[in-house]
């Protein structure tokens, strides 16, 4: 028994009938995958950004010298770049202890947001460290290592 393949245009010699069908399964199979990444694309790295600004909205002018019993702010910063809706809440801490709260800060995907923030120092010193923690989802841990300021707090 012998099939033959007849359509318009198709003659030539049957090894060039069979680099045909290759070629011609070859581009099918290359469009489908086109189709799978198209229709389900890969997810890029997942991660946050967290950022402080002085009050300029620059990276300088951070509070360095306070009075006690004044306020220090700063701008704080979260880019969501997770994949997913995400609940941040940011704690400052002053040589360990917490000091303020913010949050919760919701953010789909992509999405920024910026807000200021202040920490009052209850005692004199120099070198206070000062702490930036950002949690996520109301994970007990940090989700990055801690931004900081070092402050000098006078009468």
């Amino acid at each position: 028994m012998k099939i033959k393949l007849q359509a318009l245009g198709w003659g030539g010699s049957s090894r060039d009938k069979v680099l045909s069908i290759i070629l011609l399964g070859a581009i099918l199979g290359a469009l489908g995958m086109l189709g799978y990444v198209i229709a389900k694309p890969k997810g890029g790295e997942r991660f946050t950004e967290f950022y402080i600004l002085g009050l300029s909205g620059t990276a300088t002018d951070y509070p360095t010298e306070i009075r006690l019993g004044e306020q220090g702010t700063v701008i704080v910063g979260i880019v969501n770049h997770e994949y997913e809706v995400v609940s941040y809440r940011v704690e400052v801490e002053i040589d360990g202890v917490k000091n303020n709260e913010l949050g919760p800060v919701v953010l789909a995907h992509e999405q920024e947001w910026e807000g200021t923030i202040n920490f009052m120092p209850d005692k004199l010193g120099d070198n206070q460290k000062v702490d930036f923690l950002l949690y996520k989802n109301g994970e007990a841990a940090p989700v990055l290592e801690p931004l900081h300021l070092w402050i000098n707090v006078t009468e």
